[in-house]
């Protein structure tokens, strides 16, 4: 079976290694064009596309798919098959009819829940203590195409969103192969999604990074556990300077000890702020201007106290 495979970030790396090491006939990848990165703004390759060439791999980085632009290449690659992981593009009509094995796409969730593109976070943040892999057969919907396989992934007290998505990836990689291997021999059965019990997974947007300390303390440790190591939840030092909040964890307490936000300790390393319910301890920050450091070294530069109002 002749695979294309079009991904882009580190999270597609984990499928298309999978494929490389099973064997399988990767003939081709199709990757999002090199980006530039940090103050020099050098151009990037994505992580797919290191892989790629690493291992001898043709690389394609198409500007568009739609309107047929990516339909003659698609016809000189002729894949029996196409997989999908996190490639950040729509894939035309053209391309889903192209291979005779269809195109399976490896979604992080348990379909039909979390259909869109953050899954993981939303997983994270709404407090789920369980989520997965979904392999499905892709139609011109949002994640609404028939299930192949799925895999369940826990969520612990104290994941967050770089755990989750190495978990993630490691469980996908051989959920992949078996799926790819089942489809060429025949033997899986497509079964359709319920609508009825689907879910959103919007993009995360700076709105849903600006901590809320108003919101119970198992709220706020998961948005930050979510969001974290981007784009990191944030709040604001009573001087108005931003902080961003790298880990944190709960105290236990079940009642507020003070208004929410107010700052009612700075022993143990961590900085413990009340919520509307119970409290929470910041473990890891980012102050405006710095680099990432210990509560306890943000403590020790003396840059907040007891008392201090932390939000806008």
């Amino acid at each position: 079976m002749r695979i294309l495979f079009m991904g882009t970030p580190d999270f597609a790396v984990f499928s298309l290694r999978a494929l490389v090491e099973a064997g399988m006939d990767v003939v081709g990848v199709v990757t999002q064009p090199d980006q530039p990165k940090g103050r020099g703004y050098v151009l990037t390759p994505p992580p797919v596309k290191i892989f790629a060439q690493a291992h001898g791999i043709s690389v394609y980085q198409p500007e568009r798919l739609k309107n047929g632009e990516f339909d003659e290449e698609l016809a000189k690659i002729n894949p029996d098959l196409i997989v999908v992981t996190a490639y950040g593009k729509i894939l035309p009509k053209s391309v889903l009819d192209y291979p005779k094995f269809g195109c399976v796409n490896v979604h992080g969730s348990l379909l039909p829940e979390y259909r869109g593109a953050a899954p993981m976070q939303r997983a994270i943040l709404e407090g789920k203590r369980e989520t997965g892999i979904t392999t499905m057969l892709m139609d011109e919907g949002l994640d609404t195409g028939k299930m192949l396989l799925q895999a369940r992934v826990p969520i612990e007290e104290n994941d967050n969103f770089e755990t989750i998505h190495d978990k993630m990836g490691a469980t996908g990689a051989p959920l992949l192969v078996e799926t790819v291997r089942r489809l060429a021999a025949g033997n899986i059965v497509p079964v359709e999604q319920d609508d009825s019990k689907s879910t959103y997974a919007a993009k995360i947007e700076k709105a849903d990074c600006n901590i809320d300390f108003s919101k119970p303390a198992r709220k706020v440790h998961d948005q930050i556990r979510a969001l974290s190591p981007v784009p990191l939840a944030f709040t604001r030092l009573p001087d108005g300077k931003l902080l961003k909040v790298v880990a944190s964890e709960l105290t236990g307490e079940k009642t507020a000890p003070a208004p929410a936000g107010t700052v009612v300790s700075l022993v143990g390393g961590a900085v413990t702020v009340a919520c509307g319910e119970g409290a929470i301890r910041l473990l890891e920050l980012i102050p405006e201007g710095k680099s990432r450091m210990s509560a306890a070294a943000f403590i020790n530069g003396r840059k907040i106290a007891v008392g201090d109002k932390l939000g806008d």
